[in-house]
């Protein structure tokens, strides 16, 4: 009686109308990045951070130290998991040795390791990941050792290279519309593929072009320096009011010139950075768009082998083979593998109809913030401009005159 009691406690605590009751919650911090190692063996590892109130946790909190390979490893086992779902990408490793370790390099990457881990961790089903729980909970030397392991039992790096090659290849014949012996052809389907395409060359072009508008910024910025500290020289050459407007004309350049620079910056974190993410996510899609391509492929060949053999095995019945047997066996088994393939297609269409959903209603959320904090962020550059040079009129007026 007493246990049935606690019991009933216990469920009444978790219920959604109870005081008691909490939503489940898993948000995650990728902070601190550090510099270890030296020469090429150098790397970046990170504090993972970690607060939840799910039960399959060790505890409501955890901080664990990880690095790139990590989240790569992660990555990896969710797409080998869960076909059908848009796996986050993740941001993209430096080629020029030189900016592999600049603080600016370094931060856009900590932000978007933070953005990829969170985008599983919000996902209803990469939440419950076995594989994401390691990721968040094991200690590093664990860690490592799971790494190491995969790597030599599952995927030599020659293997691991070919691997994302045919990937590459099977993406861009799905896209260049290669793949025509055996295509999926459905107006929902190709209303889905063609906007997606689209969508991505057009992200890829506001990409590009803000990224011209933060370079605008910071070369504005230098200049404006630059001019501050020529004019300001210029002004010891002078005297009286006109050598006091040249110094005042030069200190308030270079106050444009900081605030011009602390914009840029802000752009390419908030404004640039976003849409980058963005470009990354449709190629997630696109590698899902493939996978489906591949499914597809793969359920009506084995649809099209079980018919054929179902013929041969009628004609073996009626001259009694007596390889019929065989034949039967196999007939069997390969009918078990196109159901299987059957469904396997069947998943990914549902799962791609849902994520989609999904992807729809985040998009038009971050977009909306991404454009309001775009603009907020030039107005009050406009104003801080306006205001900065507008101070200065009377006093260069009264010297022009």
């Amino acid at each position: 009686m007493e246990q049935n009691q606690r019991s009933l406690s216990s469920e009444s605590s978790q219920s959604p109308n109870s005081p008691q009751y909490q939503a489940p919650f898993l948000s995650v911090s990728v902070s601190d990045p550090v510099k270890l190692g030296n020469g090429v063996q150098s790397y970046i590892s990170y504090r993972v951070f970690t607060k939840t109130n799910l039960p399959d946790y060790q505890g409501p909190e955890k901080n664990v130290v990880r690095r790139y390979s990590d989240f790569v490893w992660l990555r990896d086992r969710l797409f080998e998991r869960y076909k059908g779902i848009f796996i986050p990408q993740l941001p993209e490793k430096s080629a020029v040795e030189k900016f592999r370790f600049s603080a600016e390099f370094i931060e856009m990457r900590r932000q978007g390791l933070d953005i990829f881990v969170n985008r599983i961790a919000s996902h209803p089903q990469l939440r419950q990941s076995d594989d994401l729980r390691l990721f968040l909970q094991a200690e590093e030397e664990t860690m490592e050792l799971v790494r190491a392991q995969e790597l030599s039992i599952f995927k030599k790096p020659a293997d691991l290279m070919q691997i994302f090659k045919g990937m590459q290849s099977k993406v861009s014949d799905v896209v260049l519309g290669k793949e025509k012996p055996v295509e999926e052809s459905t107006p929902e389907y190709e209303k889905m593929k063609h906007y997606i395409f689209e969508l991505e060359v057009h992200l890829a072009e506001a990409q590009k072009h803000a990224f011209r508008l933060v370079k605008r910024h910071k070369e504005l910025g230098q200049s404006l320096s630059d001019f501050g500290k020529a004019v300001k020289l210029l002004g010891e050459c002078e005297g009286d009011s006109l050598g006091k407007a040249f110094s005042e004309l030069g200190t308030k350049s270079e106050a444009l010139s900081i605030k011009l620079q602390a914009e840029a910056h802000h752009l390419l974190m908030s404004f640039e950075e976003p849409l980058k993410d963005y470009v990354r996510a449709v190629q997630s899609i696109k590698t899902t768009i493939a996978e489906r391509a591949s499914a597809f492929k793969q359920h009506c060949e084995l649809a099209e082998t079980v018919k054929l053999k179902e013929i041969n095995l009628n004609k073996m019945t009626l001259t009694r083979s007596d390889k019929y047997a065989d034949a039967d066996a196999e007939y069997r088994q390969l009918k078990a593998e196109s159901e299987e393939a059957t469904r396997r297609f069947e998943t990914i269409v549902r799962l791609m109809k849902e994520e989609m959903e999904r992807f729809q209603e985040q998009k038009t959320a971050d977009m909306g913030t991404l454009l309001h904090e775009f603009a907020k962020g030039q107005a009050r550059l406009a104003k801080s401009i306006a205001a900065a040079w507008g101070g200065l009129l009377p006093m260069l007026e009264a010297c022009s005159s």
